[in-house]
């Protein structure tokens, strides 16, 4: 933990005194269809990560679908961002655990209802924590810092280019 909060504190104090350095492009992540519904997502250093859809639309269950990537990289994030307040504040966590679920239509993404979105219609996280007192303090006060949680919460812009001339 003595090596995490003192990079914190470097992180904080470099980006405090050249505030112009903290905006940047995040790196791009490129989805390629293998076959059928099976996507390959590559990004730098060669991180990948395979999705499929279940075969009840038509994948074949090889790997898990992209939504609940999505609960994963909100779950991940959560604990990341805990852990990385918990050192900053000096806390120890003896236990930390963060699970995401969510509630879906799919009437949304079958196009069936137009009313109905194609995403999830609530998220919910559960973080079951143990350590010190003001323990939910760290805890709420990382989550409001969590990025990925940002996103979902609230609304971003997004723009899509279409090249059609392969």
């Amino acid at each position: 933990m003595p090596d995490m909060r003192g990079a914190l504190e470097q992180a904080v104090a470099y980006l405090t005194e050249h505030p112009a350095e903290a905006r940047y492009t995040d790196s791009v992540a490129t989805a390629t269809l293998e076959h059928g519904l099976r996507v390959r997502v590559e990004g730098p250093g060669g991180a990948s990560v395979i999705t499929d859809m279940p075969s009840s639309v038509g994948g074949s269950d090889s790997a898990p679908s992209s939504g609940w990537l999505f609960r994963a990289a909100l779950a991940a994030c959560e604990a990341t961002l805990i852990a990385m307040e918990a050192a900053r504040q000096g806390v120890e966590l003896s236990r930390l655990t963060v699970a995401v679920d969510s509630e879906s239509d799919d009437r949304g993404i079958l196009g069936i209802d137009p009313t109905v979105p194609a995403g999830p219609l609530s998220v919910r996280v559960r973080i079951e924590a143990s350590g010190p007192d003001g323990l939910a303090t760290v805890i709420r006060t990382a989550t409001e810092h969590c990025p990925v949680h940002d996103t979902a919460a609230r609304a971003v812009p997004i723009s899509v280019e279409i090249d059609t001339a392969l």
